[in-house]
């Protein structure tokens, strides 16, 4: 479900780069991926701290957070993630993936994470499981439309604005 048939909202993703990892053709092929089915997605670049994906998904107001970590740092990183999303009170699904190990991966799904990809995943096994596991965090309050929505124009109340100037 990448369109909220209420709302007419597309579901809003993260893809976040956390740590000194530059390699992110990874976590540009799963944004592209994504982006192609159809969800809003916002990515935050290399290099970004725990807090800074935080403040970007806070300020994004995004359903789900995903990561991409090849770095090692995983088992730091994931779940520092998720205790200051949980500290600014949002309750965002974190999920992501990356040169995880296989026994890693218990300890972050008991740490929070909902979903760890390791290499070799499709793109359309991602895909498929945000459509099945990820609903959007405003469903039953107002659109984000709505929320976002500014007062119309003066051209769009029927009130006079401004008169352009002319020459004589």
């Amino acid at each position: 479900m990448s369109v909220n048939s209420a709302t007419g909202t597309r579901l809003r993703l993260l893809v976040g780069k956390v740590g000194l990892d530059g390699h992110d053709r990874g976590a540009k092929i799963i944004a592209r991926a994504l982006r192609d089915a159809g969800f809003e997605v916002i990515y935050t670049g290399l290099h970004q701290t725990p807090e800074m994906v935080v403040a970007t998904a806070l300020q994004e107001d995004v359903d789900a957070v995903s990561l991409s970590i090849l770095s090692g740092a995983h088992n730091t990183l994931f779940p520092r993630v998720i205790e200051l999303l949980k500290k600014a009170g949002v309750a965002v699904p974190v999920f992501g993936g990356g040169i995880i190990p296989e026994e890693d991966i218990p300890r972050l799904r008991k740490a929070g994470v909902k979903a760890v990809f390791t290499p070799g995943t499709s793109t359309q096994d991602v895909i498929n499981w945000v459509k099945s596991h990820i609903r959007p965090r405003n469903e039953g309050s107002a659109s984000r439309a709505a929320k976002l929505r500014r007062p119309p124009s003066a051209a769009r109340r029927g009130t006079p604005g401004r008169r352009k100037a002319t020459r004589r």
